[in-house]
């Protein structure tokens, strides 16, 4: 939770009703509960135990102080908005001890929304498999280039 309070909440101030870590909290626990939609992280959260959102931090709304879980839109919106790369950072492991790391784009699935293109994202994992870093390649841009300025530094 800590690490996550690292992050800048990228929503405006104006409306907002849910803290931005509880929400990425309750869609976190909800994947580790086996939740692979949207759908079913809003199912997952609305049936969640009060203590269970109590901990995650969950607002607490009238007078008895019950914790409102955030909707399935509100959970899309905020995960929509959080940087990826942020939270690959934050919960990436450290390369170092490793043989080798491979570096892979993928566009990310259900991504596109109207006219704006998918989001295309970089990866560096280890040679076992744990992402060290990720990051949203700019949309004027490619792979190679994204990795040469964010990753590539030559030998000396």
């Amino acid at each position: 939770m800590e690490r996550l309070r690292l992050l800048p909440d990228p929503r405006r101030r104006r409306g907002v009703r849910h803290p931005f870590v509880a929400v990425l909290l309750v869609a976190a626990s909800a994947v580790v509960a086996g939740a692979r939609s949207y759908a079913a992280l809003g199912q997952w959260s609305a049936n969640a135990p009060q203590h269970t959102l109590a901990r995650l931090g969950a607002r607490a709304a009238g007078v008895l102080g019950v914790h409102v879980a955030p909707s399935a839109t509100t959970i899309r919106r905020v995960i929509g908005l959080a940087c990826p790369g942020g939270l690959a950072d934050l919960t990436g492991a450290d390369p170092v001890g490793s043989d080798s790391v491979a570096v892979d784009g993928k566009t990310a699935r259900g991504s596109r929304q109207g006219a704006s293109p998918a989001a295309h994202l970089l990866a560096a994992m280890t040679g076992d498999g744990r992402t060290v870093t990720q990051l949203r390649v700019p949309g004027k841009t490619n792979e190679i280039t994204c990795f040469t300025l964010r990753f590539w530094r030559p030998a000396t």
